[in-house]
């Protein structure tokens, strides 16, 4: 019930964001066009959601002889998590990382890159995908896949907003009686890209280190994934993935998009010493 709570929560929080960036662009007759947007959106993403981020990032379906090992370990895993054989997809990137996705465990997708399957070694993409295995189960990669979907077209759409102020193309306060003006669409334009980051890094964060607990349990050892987490921290800052977008950055088992400072601060994932730390803290 708690995972169902937080998809719906994030769903009324996203589709506000989106009326009010309809609203800022064409005043009333652009928030309703919006909330039709927003409410076909939210079917859309609750069934295609998954197939949209996977085409994102060009990942291919693999069969059994194509993937043996790797699907051997998906379907152990699997089984010990008393869940269906999940779909398995290759990513065509030399950088080292992986998701999960779909909207639950019967319609669910592993998807790792090229560059993880040749980093890793067998007990450390164990680990990996006993995290991955932990989110299909905890049926939270509906809401990642949801958060990644809105937060896309959020962006967009703030975008055309900021546009929009800036060449007249909104109603004015005396046009439509109390519009945002342009001062107002402007800041609505950067605040909401904003809100939604902030959204997926408080959903993000908290289920990381679920996810990490209940993976390094299904695993059988936590020490195959904090050694599988120490390697792909230098791995994906020396072989960023160039293709990732910041919609999708939290899907992902570390973070794709690479930069210091005060970027961390905004980071959709929890400091990985952090989570490092703690697996190797767990006691069996």
């Amino acid at each position: 019930m708690g995972n169902q709570l937080r998809t719906f929560l994030l769903l009324g929080l996203l589709t506000i964001l989106i009326v009010l960036i309809g609203r800022a662009i064409g005043g009333p007759q652009g928030m309703i066009i919006a909330l039709v947007i927003a409410a076909l959106m939210n079917l859309g993403s609750y069934w295609f959601s998954d197939k949209i981020v996977l085409a994102m990032y060009g990942a291919q379906e693999v069969t059994e002889d194509e993937a043996p090992e790797l699907y051997a370990m998906v379907r152990e895993l699997s089984q010990r998590a008393g869940l269906p054989m999940p779909r398995v997809c290759i990513i065509p990137s030399a950088s080292p990382n992986a998701f999960a996705t779909g909207r639950n465990p019967e319609h669910a997708v592993v998807a790792v890159t090229e560059g993880i399957l040749r980093l890793l070694k067998p007990h450390e993409l164990k680990g990996v995908l006993a995290h991955e295995i932990a989110h299909i189960k905890d049926r939270d990669i509906l809401i990642g896949s949801i958060a990644a979907t809105f937060a896309g077209a959020i962006m967009v759409l703030a975008d055309m907003a900021r546009w929009a102020a800036i060449f007249g193309g909104t109603r004015s306060d005396e046009e439509e009686g109390g519009g945002l003006g342009i001062i107002g669409v402007i800041v609505l334009s950067i605040v909401a890209p904003l809100a939604a980051l902030l959204i997926q890094m408080a959903i993000s964060r908290s289920r990381e280190y679920l996810a990490d607990e209940e993976g390094a349990k299904l695993s059988g050892n936590p020490e195959f994934l904090a050694s599988a987490l120490e390697k792909l921290a230098y791995a994906s800052e020396q072989i960023p993935m160039t293709e990732a977008k910041p919609a999708t950055a939290h899907m992902f088992i570390v973070n794709p998009l690479t930069g210091g400072g005060i970027l961390h601060l905004f980071s959709t994932h929890p400091p990985i010493e952090e989570r490092i730390r703690r697996l190797r803290a767990m006691a069996f």
